[in-house]
C-alpha cells in the first residue's frame, strides 16, 4: 500500500482512549484474587492516580486545542470534541467501576483482615470521644471555612484538593443569612487516620477518613448556625504549563514561575459526593464551568488516590508481594573496582532484578578516585535525596569536572529538580537545563579517567531514569561500557547539549531529534526487504509507547513483506494490529505485573545477526523529535542473546498478558488450560534468586 492508503484512519487507535485502555487493565489487577490484598488495593489507587495525571495533562490539551481549532483530526479520524465525547463515556465507566471495586470487593475482604475503615454511624462511643478529641485539637485551630457573600467570594480551590461545600440555615454573627461555605483541607492534613487501638479499644488496623471527621463535627465549625448539607468535592486542573522557549532568558525562572501557577490552571474535572443534591452540583458545576459530562459522582472519598497510605501503615507481609533481594554481579560485588570491571567487559544490568547499587557506586568511586577527571550526567528524575546527587557534589566540592544536565520540566518533577540544580550549583557544579524547546530525556553518565597516557572514557547508558527507588519498582535495562566508539559519542552529545553546537556523525549511538526516527525505520525496511527476498525476517520491540505514524506505517509495510513483528507495548498502541493484508504479521501484548514495563528495546533479526538496541525513547513523536535521547547498542554478543531471550519469555507470559484486539479492546491471557507463566516472576527467579 501506498503512504496515503497506510495513512487510512481506520488503521489507528485513539491515542487517548488507548491510554484509558490502560487503566483498565491497571483496574483489573485488583480484582485478580491470586494477588496480594494489599496490592490488590495498590493497584485500584494506582488506577485512580493515572486517571488524575490524564485530566490534568491529556484531557487538558485536548480542550486547549478545541479553542484554537475544535477541526484538527486526530490519525483515527476523530475530531478533538468526538475524542471528548468518547473519552466521558469511557472515563465514567472507569470511575463507577473504581468505587465498585473498592466498595463491593476490596473493603469487605480488608474487613476479613480485619484493616477496616470505620463508617461514622458505626464508631463506638469511646472512638466517637477520641475523633471528637482529635479534631478539637488537630484540626479545629487549621480548618478555615469561608462563609460565602460579596465580601467573601468562592474561594480559588486547589489542584486536587479535598474540599467540602457546605449548606447553611440560620443567621451568622452579623445577623445575614449566608446559605453556603467552602472548607479546604489543609494539604498539611493526613487523608486517613489509625484509630489507636488502646485508646478506643479498636481493632489493630482501624482507619477512619478525614473527610468523615470533619462531616461528624461539622457544626462546631458554625456556632449559631445549622448546618444543613456537606459534601466533599474535588477539582483537577489543567497542569501540563506552558513555558515561552522563545521568549524566556532563564528557564529555571521561566519554570519556577509557571509552577507557582499549577495549582490554579482552568478547571477540567469536577468530583463530587453521590449524595450532594442537585442543585448544589449544578452551583459547582457552575462556578468551574464545566459541561455535565466532566462531572463525576463519588460513592466513596473523593480523593480515592489517598487510600494507598495504609499499605505502610499495615504491617502485614502476608498481604503484600514476597519481599525479594537484587542480585548484585560479582564483577562489581562490594570493595570491587568498578573500573576494571568495565575494561575486562562490557556489564549489563537488568533493574530491579538486579541491583541498582552499582550504578551509584560507578559514580561514588569515580567522585573519590583521583584520577578521574570529569563526570558528566543526564538527571530527569531522581528523587530528593538522591546519593546519585550526593556523589556528585561530592566530586565537585574534591574539584572534579562535573557537568550536569537537569531537565527542569520533567513533568511533576519540576520543583525536585530546581531544588537539585541549586545544590549542585553551590557546590560549583556546571548546571545546565538541556536544550531550549527540547526536554533532555536520554539517561547517560560519562566518567572520564587518566590512565597512564590513556584518557579513558567510561560510559554508563540506561533506559530509565537515574532513581533509586523507582529502579525497585520498574523494569528497566543499563549498560556500563568503556567501548571508545561509544564513549566518545556519549561525550559528543553531552558537548553538544552544554555548548549547542552541531555534532559530527557518530559512531553508535542513533540520537533524537537526528538520527534515531530514520535509523529505526530504515531498520524496519531492512527487515522487510529480507523478506521480500524470501529470507527469514523478524522485529521484536517493547517499549511504553506506540504512537509515531511514519513508524507505524513502516510496521505495516513490513507485516505485508512477511515480516514477523512482536511488539511489547506497555501503555499506549496507536498500531491496530491483525487489518487482513496489512497488520495480520503483528502482535500486540501488554504486561501488567508487580513491576512497571519500563525498558524500551528495539531487535532486528538482520539476516541471522541479530542487531540489539536500547533507549532512552518510545516510538512517539515527542520522543523522536522534541526530545534529546539515545539508543544504544548492544554490541556484546552475550549480552545481546541475554536480551533476546528476555524477550522471548515475555512471549511466553499467560498469566500477566493482555493482547490487543483488532478493534483496540485487549484480551487477558488465561492459563487456565496450560501451566502458569508469569515472566517478571520467572525474571525474579533466574536472576534475583
Amino acid at each position: 500500500m501506498s503512504e496515503t492508503e497506510l495513512s487510512n484512519p481506520e488503521f489507528y487507535i485513539n491515542r487517548e482512549l488507548s491510554l484509558l485502555e490502560f487503566n483498565v487493565r491497571v483496574l483489573a489487577q485488583a480484582l485478580d484474587e491470586k494477588l496480594p490484598l494489599l496490592e490488590r488495593l495498590n493497584y485500584l489507587c494506582i488506577s485512580c492516580s493515572n486517571l488524575d495525571e490524564f485530566y490534568e495533562v491529556r484531557v487538558a490539551s485536548l480542550l486547549q486545542m478545541a479553542e484554537m481549532d475544535a477541526n484538527v483530526v486526530s490519525s483515527d479520524g476523530l475530531t478533538i470534541n468526538e475524542q471528548l465525547d468518547k473519552i466521558a463515556v469511557k472515563a465514567h465507566a472507569l470511575v463507577a467501576e473504581q468505587y465498585r471495586v473498592l466498595n463491593e470487593v476490596l473493603i469487605p475482604l480488608l474487613a476479613a483482615e480485619n484493616i477496616r475503615f470505620v463508617r461514622r454511624d458505626k464508631w463506638s462511643s469511646e472512638q466517637r470521644q477520641w475523633l471528637e478529641k482529635f479534631f478539637n485539637e488537630e484540626l479545629l485551630p487549621i480548618l478555615t471555612p469561608v462563609g460565602l457573600d460579596s465580601a467573601h467570594p468562592f474561594p480559588r480551590i486547589l489542584n486536587k484538593s479535598l474540599n467540602f461545600i457546605i449548606s447553611l440555615t440560620g443567621k451568622d454573627a452579623f445577623g445575614r443569612n449566608s446559605g453556603r461555605a467552602v472548607l479546604q483541607a489543609p494539604r498539611s492534613l493526613p487523608r486517613i487516620i489509625q484509630l489507636p487501638a488502646a485508646e478506643t479499644h479498636s481493632g489493630p488496623y482501624d482507619f477512619v477518613f478525614l473527610s468523615s471527621i470533619i462531616h461528624a463535627f461539622i457544626n462546631d465549625l458554625f456556632k449559631g448556625m445549622t448546618v444543613t448539607g456537606c459534601h466533599q468535592f474535588r477539582v483537577t486542573r489543567n497542569s501540563d504549563f506552558f513555558v515561552d522557549d522563545d521568549a524566556i532568558d532563564d528557564l529555571m525562572m521561566a519554570v519556577a514561575g509557571e509552577l507557582a501557577m499549577r495549582n490554579y490552571g482552568d478547571e477540567v474535572r469536577l468530583e463530587i459526593d453521590a449524595n450532594c443534591p442537585e442543585e448544589t452540583i449544578r452551583f459547582l458545576q457552575a462556578r468551574f464551568d464545566l459541561t455535565a459530562d466532566k462531572v463525576f459522582m463519588a460513592t466513596g472519598p473523593v480523593n480515592l488516590s489517598r487510600i494507598q497510605t495504609i499499605y505502610g501503615l499495615v504491617e502485614r507481609s502476608d498481604l503484600k508481594f514476597p519481599s525479594f533481594k537484587t542480585h548484585v554481579p560479582n564483577s562489581l560485588g562490594r570493595g570491587k573496582d568498578i573500573f576494571a570491571a568495565i575494561r575486562r567487559q562490557d556489564i549489563l544490568l537488568h533493574h530491579p532484578y538486579e541491583s541498582f547499587s552499582p550504578v551509584v557506586e560507578f559514580i561514588r568511586q569515580a567522585a573519590a578516585d583521583p584520577d578521574v577527571l570529569a563526570i558528566k550526567q543526564t538527571l530527569y528524575r531522581t528523587g530528593v535525596d538522591s546519593p546519585i546527587v550526593a556523589a556528585l557534589i561530592k566530586a565537585a566540592r574534591a574539584g572534579k569536572e562535573v557537568t550536569v544536565v537537569i531537565e527542569l520540566r520533567a513533568r511533576f518533577d519540576e520543583k525536585d529538580n530546581i531544588g537539585l540544580a541549586a545544590k549542585l550549583q553551590e557546590a560549583a557544579a556546571h548546571v545546565v537545563y538541556g536544550v531550549v524547546g527540547y526536554k533532555t530525556h536520554a539517561k547517560m553518565c560519562l566518567v572520564l579517567r587518566k590512565e597512564g597516557n590513556v584518557l579513558r572514557n567510561y560510559v554508563h547508558l540506561s533506559t530509565g531514569n537515574y532513581h533509586p527507588k523507582t529502579a525497585k519498582i520498574y523494569t528497566d535495562y543499563g549498560l556500563f561500557s568503556c567501548d571508545k566508539e561509544l564513549g566518545e559519542d556519549v561525550r559528543r552529545v553531552f558537548l553538544q547539549l552544554t555548548s549547542l553546537g552541531k555534532v559530527s556523525k557518530l559512531n553508535k549511538l542513533l540520537q533524537s531529534p537526528f538520527t534515531l526516527h530514520s535509523g529505526l525505520i530504515r531498520m524496519i525496511d531492512r527487515e522487510a526487504e529480507q523478506a521480500r527476498k524470501g529470507k527469514p525476517a523478524r522485529i521484536i520491540i517493547k517499549v511504553n509507547a506506540i504512537v509515531e505514524e511514519q513508524a507505524i506505517q513502516a510496521l505495516y509495510r513490513a507485516s505485508q513483506a512477511g515480516v514477523k513483528i512482536e511488539l511489547i507495548v506497555r501503555g499506549i498502541c496507536c498500531l491496530r494490529p491483525g487489518i487482513p493484508g496489512v497488520s495480520d504479521n503483528i502482535e500486540v501484548r501488554a504486561i501488567i505485573g508487580r513491576f512497571l514495563e519500563h525498558s524500551r528495546i528495539y531487535a532486528f533479526l538482520n539476516g541471522g545477526d541479530w542487531l540489539v538496541y536500547a533507549s532512552s525513547a518510545d516510538l512517539m513523536d515527542r520522543n523522536m523529535f522534541k526530545r534529546v535521547e539515545t539508543c544504544f547498542p548492544i554490541s556484546d554478543k552475550k549480552l545481546a542473546e541475554r536480551i533476546l531471550a528476555d524477550l522471548n519469555m515475555y512471549s511466553l507470559d499467560n498469566t500477566q498478558a493482555w493482547l490487543l484486539q483488532n478493534d483496540g479492546q485487549y484480551i487477558h491471557l488465561n492459563s487456565a488450560d496450560s501451566p502458569a507463566y508469569q515472566v517478571q516472576s520467572e525474571l525474579l527467579k533466574s536472576i534475583a534468586g
